[in-house]
């Protein structure tokens, strides 16, 4: 990427209301109508597209979020947009701006807890302005195994590739980035960006990011010294290219005859043997090392992927990947056999995990709702859940939204007087409810459907 940096003097302008105001026409803007300009004597250092900076702030917009340090959330950034994004731009173009402290969110898991940066929403939009020039550069040269936060790229896509793999070779390596954001280090960061531009402003304003504190939980602000907090904007884009030069590149210029599947810090390499895959897994471990990064020695692990052609037996032979669980699993093949097949399915993880938050809804609680309302609330997320985890041997959701249809009996039960403890009657007019209109639910149309009996 060219630098974009001018020593041309500017002129900086102030922004009317969105109603605008009558007097001079001026050139338009995108943030809104011109109320007067300013002469400025000092040039800005470098040259920021307004456009890009509204485009910015509409991407954070759709993806919604929560505030920041500063408890301002995305309605109240656009009570004076004008004004916010105007200040924003300004001070990116002059060198100025200072991203304010990022807060932590601790997110629980098996282990532990993860812990989540949550910037404010002006810097959101600063970090988008910056994706926004940086990433059409670097996306294109980023290796076709990378999947994760790219273009045109998704999870689903990287399980699918996964998959085929697992059944061309015996071995896996389930690879494991000890606390990858926590411990990136910030010069290798700077280092493999310069590798992608010479652009100054947007190497400065990495810098100060990664550099920016952390206010803690309970309220303390802590200073960073590495790492690249999960749950900005760039950090993604960053850590896509750190991976691409210590491990996508590597791996291919390396070992050019043994595929990987990448997602994030989430990634698998399948060989052909097992020697193989002891080989490869001490040599990825050796070059981590080699970047102040750690291989988990635990997590990390070998996998047999184990079918009705390889009877062989492994101490590991499953492995979870984005969701899905890789074991081998009886299918029906397309000649009408049932075979052995090493295949990918919801997880029990993400299964428990569904069933929590159909158990948080309540439905059984909900009698102030018709069975439309309820379908019209819950649909999205249901169909969502369907949409990713119903790509790959679509019955082993059955069990979990099975649940659904006990909450919904529930329902009834609650409901309707002539259903109270008769949870079989109850049953019998749901089954019926579902055979009229198989289309209400999203599970419904799925095909997991309550039945009388």
């Amino acid at each position: 990427m060219q630098s974009t940096e001018t020593e041309q003097p500017v002129v900086a302008m102030k922004f009317a209301k969105a109603n605008g105001a009558k007097g001079l026409r001026y050139p338009a803007l995108s943030f809104g109508q011109l109320l007067e300009e300013e002469p400025v004597n000092k040039a800005k250092q470098f040259v920021i597209s307004q456009g890009i900076v509204q485009e910015a702030f509409e991407r954070v917009k759709a993806n919604k979020g929560s505030a920041g340090v500063d408890n301002q959330s995305i309605e109240d950034y656009e009570q004076e947009l004008d004004k916010n994004l105007y200040k924003l731009w300004n001070r990116m173009s002059s060198g100025t701006y200072f991203p304010p402290p990022v807060k932590c969110v601790e997110i629980p898991k098996k282990d532990g807890v993860r812990r989540l940066g949550v910037p404010t929403v002006g810097d959101r939009v600063a970090q988008t302005v910056v994706k926004l020039y940086l990433e059409p550069d670097v996306e294109p040269k980023f290796h076709k195994d990378s999947y994760g936060y790219r273009p045109n790229k998704s999870a689903l896509d990287a399980v699918a590739t996964a998959r085929l793999r697992c059944l061309e070779r015996a071995w896996v390596i389930d690879l494991d980035l000890q606390k990858f954001f926590d411990t990136l280090d910030h010069t290798l960061v700077l280092e493999m960006l310069k590798k992608h531009t010479d652009c100054r402003w947007i190497l400065l304003y990495v810098e100060r990011w990664l550099k920016a504190p952390i206010q803690l939980p309970d309220g303390t602000v802590a200073a960073r010294d590495c790492g690249s907090p999960q749950g900005s904007v760039v950090s993604p884009l960053l850590s896509n290219i750190v991976l691409h030069h210590v491990f996508d590149k590597w791996m291919a210029l390396s070992y050019p005859n043994v595929p990987f599947t990448r997602y994030a810090d989430d990634a698998l390499v399948h060989c052909e043997t097992r020697k193989q895959a002891e080989y490869v897994r001490d040599m990825i471990s050796r070059r981590f090392s080699g970047h102040l990064l750690t291989v988990h020695p635990q997590k990390t692990k070998i996998v047999y992927c184990k079918d009705w052609k390889r009877i062989g037996s492994h101490e590991h032979e499953q492995f979870d990947f984005l969701g899905y669980t890789f074991r081998p699993r009886l299918a029906k093949t397309k000649d009408g056999r049932y075979l052995v097949g090493f295949i990918p399915a919801m997880s029990t993880a993400a299964g428990k995990k569904i069933r929590a938050t159909i158990r948080g809804w309540q439905l059984n609680q909900r009698s102030d709702k018709s069975l439309a309302q309820l379908a019209k609330e819950i649909n999205p997320q249901v169909q969502g859940w369907i949409n990713y985890y119903g790509k790959f041997y679509r019955t082993a959701m059955h069990p979990t939204l099975e649940r659904l249809d006990v909450y919904l009996i529930g329902w009834a039960m609650r409901k309707y007087k002539r259903f109270h403890n008769r949870p079989n009657r109850a049953r019998r007019w749901l089954t019926s409810i579902a055979l009229k209109h198989p289309e209400l639910f999203a599970h419904w149309k799925f095909g997991v459907k309550p039945h009388a009996g």
